[in-house]
């Protein structure tokens, strides 16, 4: 079993409160979601913060392959929207062999 995470790190464009925050990161999740409805996907941090989001994804598979290959689309997913700048993606895979 293998089990990866993937950490972004986004700013958001002309976003001038945390309402018009949560009106961009909500709709952003909600279509990672639904485009791989077998992950789980959420706002992770930078919460107090205005023009800047966290977003966390996990995915469990059993391959590393398919963690990844799940993982780098999740990325393109959100580095898509021009809306936002995808300021770093920390992608990392975890097994059940691992302490």
């Amino acid at each position: 079993m293998y089990v990866g995470a993937l950490t972004l790190d986004i700013l958001l464009g002309d976003v001038h409160s945390l309402k018009q925050k949560r009106s961009v990161v909500r709709p952003l999740i909600a279509e990672v979601q639904r485009r791989f409805p077998g992950i789980a996907v959420a706002e992770t941090g930078h919460l107090d913060l205005h023009r800047r989001a966290e977003i966390g994804v996990a995915v469990v598979s059993a391959s590393a392959v398919n963690c990844d290959e799940v993982l780098d689309a999740c990325e393109r997913v959100v580095a898509f929207h021009p809306e936002i700048e995808l300021l770093s993606a920390r992608q990392r895979i975890f097994n059940d062999h691992e302490e």
